[in-house]
């Protein structure tokens, strides 16, 4: 699903790693990480936004199948779904912060909009 962005890391843990910022981004609407990271979520983030605007069974097993709770996956599909009903994509927003004070890594906030 995502793009071609390896973020330094091998396959398994860059999916993980996606999965989980993914699901807390769901879950709690703003993150803070690097702006490569937010690029990548915000790609699985909106499709998985589109599968909440569907509302069928296979699209709920799809999301279930990437997102690692299953509170979060009811929250997808009964209340931030429903909010993006006539939008059609540009779900989140990203804010660049500027660079991290250890490694100077540009830092950025995105967000459910």
């Amino acid at each position: 699903m995502p793009g071609t962005r390896k973020l330094g890391r091998p396959t398994a843990s860059r999916i993980a790693m996606l999965r989980a910022m993914v699901t807390y981004l769901l879950e709690n609407g703003r993150i803070e990480t690097t702006e490569t990271r937010a690029k990548e979520v915000r790609s699985v983030a909106e499709k998985m936004i589109t599968l909440g605007k569907k509302n069928t069974l296979a699209a709920r097993r799809q999301a279930l199948s990437y997102i690692t709770k299953e509170s979060v996956v009811k929250k997808l599909f009964e209340e931030i779904a429903p909010q993006y009903a006539e939008r059609n994509g540009g779900y989140t927003r990203i804010i660049k912060t500027g660079p991290r004070r250890g490694d100077a890594a540009e830092m950025a906030i995105i967000e459910l909009i």
